[in-house]
């Protein structure tokens, strides 16, 4: 019976030692995946005005009535981060609380936009999500002239009325990666990468 016991036991440890060697060695292994995965920007349509173009002023209407101008030189002076989000789309809801971030910290102008729908929804939207001290503007006009076919969706107007940056936004980093392509002058992430890969064998080559 002790012996019984004895072999179990060690049968055990070997199991559990196997299972700590497997646990190490899939740890190691997404650490060297997730080094070799280039970073993702935000996926930029082909359509619509082109980073580095003048944006033209558009003088809409907010969801209260109120005039929001979006486009064009930005008479306070700021940048606008304008973002399309809608009812109907989770990921919108998941990504809003980024915007407000960014926006607070970057001192943006933040502007909420979205294609359509029966005003009093949107009044609900707006209220369940907490932003009701932004412009919020419904304008299916906006959507068509900036080419956007899915949301969410984000662009970044200068103060100067450029369009700094714009694309497709799933995720955080998503729209913190429109941020970027507008301090370093980039348009997207996956330039900033090919760039950079670009440059490094440039400089192999230099040293051959």
């Amino acid at each position: 019976m002790t012996e019984t016991l004895l072999v179990s036991n060690v049968i055990l440890w070997c199991l559990v030692i196997a299972l700590v060697v497997i646990v190490i060695a899939l740890a190691r292994q997404v650490g060297l995946l997730h080094e070799r995965i280039s970073p993702a920007g935000a996926l930029m349509p082909i359509n619509g005005p082109k980073v580095g173009e003048l944006t033209e002023a558009m003088d809409l209407t907010g969801l209260n009535g109120e005039p929001v101008r979006v486009g064009g030189v930005c008479p306070e002076g700021r940048t606008t981060l304008l973002l399309w989000i809608s009812p109907t789309c989770p990921v919108c809801k998941a990504l809003v609380p980024t915007a407000r971030s960014l926006a607070t910290h970057e001192q943006f102008r933040l502007v909420f936009a979205s294609d359509g729908g029966k005003p009093e929804i949107h009044r609900a939207y707006v209220r369940k999500l907490g932003i009701e001290k932004y412009p919020y503007v419904l304008s299916q006009v906006l959507g068509v002239t900036f080419a956007v076919g899915k949301l969410p969706f984000a662009a970044l107007i200068g103060t100067d009325g450029i369009l700094k940056s714009k694309g497709l936004v799933n995720t955080r980093e998503h729209l913190e990666s429109l941020v970027e392509s507008m301090e370093t002058g980039i348009q997207s992430l996956q330039d900033y990468v090919h760039l950079a890969e670009s440059t490094s064998d440039r400089r192999l080559a230099e040293k051959a």
